[in-house]
């Protein structure tokens, strides 16, 4: 660019120079002899001619340099812009972006349950305190907006996008390439064994597990191939008969000629069976696997991991995501019937997922009111944004008076004001204990999901398998960071399946009472849950004390496993257009 700008300087201080050059000829020219007054007059008006025509000249000079000055500078500002979109933001930058964000929403979590707190003690101090209270939602919700606006002015919007496509592209490139071996005779295979009674594992407890086995046959580049198939069924028609199978290649259970091993089984076997562990109680919102295969659903690829912690803010349900879509490519007659729900509705954008499980959830019972309010601040922050919001929500529950219920409530109820419901409540009476393993119920189950995963916003409860598959559905099909946008009244996220999960110390905490812990910075924890009021539980790895800690001290910790990398498997320019 400096060499760009002196050239022009140099082009201008030319052309000065040569228009002085021609007056001083001009003028030299003239004759040293007497000469009539007309003559005189005839060769000055033709000077005086000449410099206008060059001044003209000149200052069209003057502005075709200022304009290629201008072009210039569009694209220098262009190429730097380019180089910035191919490089991505900062992996620090990234996080310190995000945890921001979170650390807001915890400071909302304390201040409002310190509130409550208060006010409870007191009853005189009721009005103040609820004083307080709506003046520091304001500062919340305008914060969170101005933080959230962030990652749409930093200029790695376009970057952000190619990502997620590239990513997504090439996992399920990937996924593909490993379930249709050339030679499914001579491929090594993973069985993998559901020993779990339908009765006690719901459609959604076994579509996690299968997700479970299909990350170990990735790990292992081993081609997964389902055993005892009663234990897996999905429908009685089969699980082709909603998805397209898992292999095109591969659809027989075992050749006669092939070596079986149970697992870990070793590199040289053909066949290794895989049974899946029980998971088993211990403690609250706390499940713990006998003798558990090394690969956790949570632990991320060592060749892809640094480019997903970088892009979202949950890297394990962008990752389990992935599986999940694999194995949720529905038929096209499926999706016939999700186009004609969707076209009977009208689904529109923005939309709240609202999932409210009910029928085995007893003990965890959430009124109607307790999620509307996470739907009310979702629209408030739209609403900063937009003056004209619609605001809807798609309701998906297995108790169809809901749906009675919110529309009576959205007219008489002052706490919120009208929302236009999508859903069907016939959805919801093959959601029973009864009823749920009928071909209906599960056909149902996959409109729900369907949905819910398209939506902005999801509040549910993730102690429910449907809430968490919806949850890492919309995390994995999405060109955005869905991490965030989620509100669950009970449990944290989790995967059945899941070892553990981990929490590190980045700022040292003293106790202020028994029941909290001390912490040093790279402490490790494991999470049990979070209390949403600025706390949260999980045990002390180095003390072995399950004890309280400040949530915001910590952040999650991304583990990373060698996976097999798919030398093989490359991806194109094509490929990547949408």
């Amino acid at each position: 660019m400096k060499t760009c700008k002196l050239w022009l300087k140099s082009c201008i201080l030319l052309i000065l120079i040569c228009i002085f050059l021609r007056l001083v000829a001009i003028n030299s020219k003239q004759p040293q002899v007497d000469m009539s007054e007309q003559n005189k007059n005839e060769k000055l008006s033709n000077v005086l001619l000449e410099i206008d025509f060059l001044h003209k000249n000149n200052a069209e000079l003057k502005h075709k340099v200022l304009v290629l000055t201008q072009r210039l500078r569009i694209a220098e500002n262009t190429y730097l812009n380019k180089k910035k979109i191919g490089k991505g933001p900062s992996e620090k930058y990234e996080v310190l972006r995000r945890r921001i964000y979170v650390n807001t929403k915890e400071l909302w979590y304390y201040v409002h349950s310190e509130l409550w707190l208060l006010a409870n003690t007191d009853k005189d101090i009721y009005p103040f305190t609820t004083k307080i209270k709506k003046n520091f939602n304001e500062h919340y919700f305008s914060l969170l907006n101005d933080i959230a606006k962030l990652e749409n002015v930093d200029g790695y919007t376009q970057w952000r996008r190619k990502e997620y496509v590239y990513l997504r592209t090439l996992v399920q490139k990937r996924l593909r390439f490993l379930q249709n071996p050339e030679d499914c005779s001579k491929a090594k295979k993973l069985f993998c064994n559901l020993n779990l009674d339908r009765r006690s594992c719901g459609y959604g407890c076994r579509l996690h597990h299968l997700v479970n086995c299909l990350i170990v046959a990735y790990s292992t580049k081993r081609t997964l191939i389902l055993d005892n198939p009663h234990n897996w069924e999905f429908i009685s028609s089969g699980f082709s008969s909603l998805f397209f199978p898992l292999s095109s290649a591969c659809t027989s259970s075992l050749d006669n000629d092939e070596t079986v091993l149970p697992w870990p089984g070793n590199e040289s076997v053909q066949v290794v069976n895989l049974t899946l562990p029980i998971a088993v109680s211990d403690g609250p919102n706390r499940m713990h696997r006998p003798l558990p295969p090394p690969f956790d659903p949570l632990v991320l690829p060592e060749d892809l991991s640094r480019r997903i912690s970088v892009l979202h803010g949950d890297p394990a349900v962008w990752w389990i995501g992935q599986f999940v879509n694999f194995i949720n490519r529905q038929q096209l007659s499926t999706i016939d019937i999700f186009q004609e729900y969707e076209d009977n509705m009208e689904f529109q954008r923005p939309t709240v997922g609202v999932h409210i499980r009910r029928t085995d959830k007893i003990g965890s019972f959430h009124k109607l009111e307790e999620y509307m309010y996470y739907v009310e601040q979702f629209y408030k922050l739209q609403k900063m944004n937009e003056r004209n919001v619609f605001k809807s929500i798609y309701l998906a529950t297995d108790d169809p008076t809901l749906f009675e219920e919110a529309s009576k409530k959205r007219v008489r109820v002052v706490l919120y004001p009208e929302y236009y419901i999508f859903g069907d409540p016939k959805l919801s009476k093959t959601g029973s204990i009864v009823t749920r393993e009928s071909d209906k119920s599960i056909l149902n189950i996959n409109i729900d999901l369907y949905f819910l995963s398209r939506c902005d916003y999801l509040v549910c409860t993730f102690s429910s398998h449907e809430c968490r598959l919806a949850y890492e559905k919309m995390n994995g099909i999405q060109n955005t960071d869905t991490s965030t946008q989620f509100t669950s009244l009970d449990d944290i996220y989790h995967f059945s399946d899941q070892i553990r999960r981990l929490h590190v110390a980045i700022l040292p905490h003293k106790s202020n009472r028994p029941l909290e812990m001390d912490l040093q910075v790279g402490d490790e924890i494991e999470v049990i849950r979070n209390i949403y009021n600025g706390y949260s539980v999980g045990t002390h790895l180095r003390t072995n004390k399950t004890l309280l800690y400040p949530t915001f001290k910590l952040i999650k910790k991304i583990e990373v496993m060698y996976f097999s990398s798919y030398p093989d498997v490359k991806i194109s320019s094509e490929e990547l257009e949408e």
